[in-house]
């Protein structure tokens, strides 16, 4: 038995890598590692076990106790806490990067200085925050225009837009004294004005293959209104674009992704092994990145995998090998709507 899988996770994003993993025709057993019992995992998996995702040592004493020989990390948490780190070092080959390049999606101020450093465009006006010493006056500058982000991991909650959730500067300031009290750091930056989209692209290091565009509704009630949430729906156009696209928008946000894949080996010397995702924004000055995330999108992953023609198990060997670009990665022409019930 070559392919022991294991995958880490157990929400709606790992129930789509699972369903990917079991169209293979290839012989193989799959694991999950998981937070809570999933009934539709655990149907397709070998074996489905129950514990702490985000303790690198309990997932390597498992990943040794399956013989896996390849893992995926599902979900952001893991990725922070340096799980893929330690599978790396039990000789266990990882779709997902270790720790200091998963700070593209952990910490907000990590990402917009890369950007800033290797002069990657997209980028907005922004300035990072340890304490309310020159917040009033960044927001002056900025007058109606901003956007407040916790710099850290918060399920996709983190983020206040002026004029949606915050209407006034002293809600803003407020805001910024809540996360300050709970011991955080945060971002202040020039807010987007256009379409949001999130562009995904499998990553071994050096190569990238991209992924359909796809289309994410955060906000809690109809009509997109109501607070962030991680996703309530999702939707993917048959010509893998969206109607508000243009080709150079896709082409701006392949750039994008590639550069950055490029600056993250530069500084860390190396490559980024998994899903990177951008989150992007269509405006009148071009594609404009909103964040990463350095993981599969939940609901996104549904979208672009029930798409996947190409042997999913011969992606993520090209990842952990290095060998993406030897991967003919094919997705059907076909339109994907996905709504969360709530």
């Amino acid at each position: 038995m070559d392919n022991k899988i294991l995958v880490i996770g157990s929400a709606a994003r790992e129930h789509a890598i699972v369903r990917a993993l079991g169209r293979s025709h290839q012989e193989k057993e799959i694991y999950c590692l998981a937070s809570n019992m999933n009934p539709g995992i655990a149907e397709i998996c070998d074996e489905l076990t129950v514990g702490n995702i985000n303790d690198p040592n309990f997932v390597m004493s498992y990943a040794k106790e399956a013989r896996a020989t390849l893992a995926i990390i599902g979900p952001e948490n893991p990725l922070a806490k340096g799980v893929a780190d330690v599978l790396w070092g039990a000789g266990v080959k990882t779709v997902g990067p270790k720790k200091d390049l998963a700070q593209l999606e952990t910490s907000k101020a990590f990402t917009r200085d890369l950007l800033k450093a290797y002069n990657i465009p997209g980028g907005p006006k922004y300035q990072t925050f340890d304490s309310m010493d020159g917040v009033v006056e960044f927001l002056n500058e900025l007058d109606e225009n901003y956007v407040v982000k916790y710099d850290g991991l918060a399920g996709g909650k983190g983020v206040k837009v002026a004029g949606d959730h915050l209407h006034t500067h002293n809600e803003a300031i407020a805001y910024c004294n809540e996360l300050l009290d709970g011991g955080g750091e945060f971002v202040i930056e020039e807010k987007f004005v256009g379409e949001e989209f999130s562009l995904m692209s499998f990553c071994d290091g050096n190569n990238l293959k991209h992924m359909p565009a796809v289309q994410d509704h955060k906000r809690a009630y109809e009509g997109d209104k109501g607070p962030n949430t991680g996703g309530m729906g999702t939707y993917s156009d048959a010509n893998h674009g969206l109607p508000f696209l243009t080709d150079d928008d896709i082409a701006q946000a392949h750039a994008i992704n590639i550069s950055t894949a490029k600056a993250l080996k530069d500084k860390f010397g190396e490559g980024y092994t998994g899903i990177l995702y951008g989150g992007f924004m269509a405006t009148v000055n071009g594609v404009k990145l909103i964040e990463y995330n350095a993981r599969f999108g939940d609901p996104e992953a549904m979208n672009v995998l029930s798409l996947l023609e190409t042997d999913f198990i011969d992606i993520c060997v090209g990842i952990v090998e290095g060998t993406l670009d030897q991967v003919d990665v094919r997705f059907a022409n076909k339109a994907t709507v996905c709504k969360y019930a709530v």
